[in-house]
């Protein structure tokens, strides 16, 4: 099949949003993130404000004809019954060596401006059809299902060609996934010859666990993303009792699975034995890591300034953050999956040095950082950071000082929320006065 690009993307820069609801209260907005709707509204007016303005800059026909690199998507709406297919792009952008297949590899797109990582993903257009979760299991996946399957487990861009039932609409906006764009009821679904990635072809012949086929995976050295397509797909666990797996869901339990898992291993190794600061500015966040000697622990607190995603209409910065000791936690993390993500990265950084440390991550979000864009966006600059250049000190007194001329909110706010920097800013009163 040839390449039919019959639509066009244009959105030079993104506008401020300007949601019309004017009761929200940003320290419910910095919880529910658009997730779970605590303003007591059926929608999320922040990202209904964000899809209207993008909306304008995306046409599409009804016939999609290209290449998918390859992306399939399964939605949460009406579990067990959900909606899942392909995302084929309807415009090809430049991106030189990398090619298409970095469309939907987020371990690339911390080294892409989030402007050119947004133009290439709201122009995935995604097919959906109805099925049941169990229909991954190998006594019922044919069909569609079953070329999703196919997909997951590919390794280079596929041919692909899907009919539309209408003209397609609408955008994917979530802190959980990546952008995507408009979506419509798919009629029929035909792809060219696949190459498959052998490790995860072994996996899904393999009878694991989903636990042990993830860590399999990653052991191998396939990359996060493709270890959540498969997982999404069905293509990992128990054979007899596979079954497609709510994109959202899979990027969670792959981010949380491996980091236990690593934690596991740092747990026996030993601390480390200097103060160490770690920090990244990008896209209006600034993060910083601070690693301390000790047993392993772990803290991750954001601050959502005015004007911001999640922080539209407030007056001052909102802060909210989790924490768990050296046991790990129980319960999802209020500040939801870039926990998981963040924890992931630092988790990776400890292994790949046999090391443990007491962990505080902490992560400023500037004007102007007002879309969703996913839990990819921690994971991927974070492990960009922990690659990068460290400040190493031999006190903590001089590392908590040097991490604190690098943010904008004072030691005492942020010691508010962190039961860790509670801690150190007993130790100091001067730095204080």
């Amino acid at each position: 099949m040839s390449s039919k690009y019959t639509s066009y993307y244009s959105s030079p820069t993104l506008p401020m949003l300007h949601p019309t609801h004017t009761n929200l209260n940003p320290s419910i907005c910095v919880q529910c993130r658009g997730s779970r709707y605590l303003c007591g509204l059926a929608y999320c007016p922040i990202i209904v404000a964000s899809v209207k303005t993008m909306l304008e800059g995306i046409n599409v026909d009804k016939s999609i004809d290209g290449y998918t690199p390859p992306s399939i998507f399964v939605g949460r709406l009406g579990y067990p019954k959900v909606s899942i297919g392909p995302m084929i792009p309807v415009v090809e952008h430049d991106m030189g060596s990398l090619g298409i297949g970095i469309y939907d590899c987020p371990e690339h797109w911390h080294n892409i401006a989030l402007d050119d990582v947004l133009r290439f993903r709201l122009a995935m257009v995604r097919g959906k059809v109805k099925a049941h979760v169990d229909d991954a299991s190998l006594a019922r996946c044919n069909g569609i299902p079953s070329i999703l399957q196919e997909l997951a487990m590919a390794k280079v861009p596929v041919d692909a060609e899907m009919h539309l039932k209408h003209r397609p609409s609408g955008l994917n906006l979530s802190e959980h996934l990546p952008p995507s764009g408009p979506s419509a009821e798919m009629e029929r679904l035909r792809i060219g010859s696949i190459r498959v990635d052998e490790r995860i072809e072994h996996t899904y012949y393999d009878d694991l666990s989903t636990s042990e086929a993830v860590l399999q995976l990653y052991s191998k050295g396939v990359r996060i993303s493709s270890i959540i397509r498969a997982l999404s797909a069905g293509c990992l666990g128990y054979r007899g009792r596979r079954r497609f797996v709510p994109t959202r869901w899979s990027i969670t339990a792959v981010d949380d699975t491996i980091s236990k898992a690593l934690i596991e291993q740092i747990r026996h190794e030993h601390s480390i034995d200097e103060y160490m600061v770690y920090s990244r500015d990008v896209s209006m966040n600034r993060f910083v890591c601070i690693l301390l000697p000790g047993t392993w622990e772990f803290e991750w607190i954001e601050a959502w300034f005015p004007n911001t995603t999640w922080n539209v209409h407030g007056g001052r910065y909102e802060m909210i953050g989790d924490h768990e000791g050296y046991r790990g936690r129980k319960g999802y993390a209020r500040v939801g999956g870039c926990y998981y993500s963040a924890r992931l990265a630092v988790a990776e950084h400890l292994a790949s040095i046999r090391r443990q440390a007491r962990v505080i991550m902490l992560r400023e979000i500037y004007p102007g950082f007002n879309i969703p864009v996913g839990v990819w966006f921690v994971r991927e600059h974070l492990r960009a950071m922990l690659k990068g250049n460290v400040a190493r000190f031999t006190s903590m007194d001089d590392a908590i000082k040097y991490a604190m001329s690098m943010l904008k909110i004072p030691l005492e706010e942020w010691a508010r929320e962190s039961s860790m920097l509670r801690g150190a800013q007993m130790r100091l009163s001067d730095y204080m006065q």
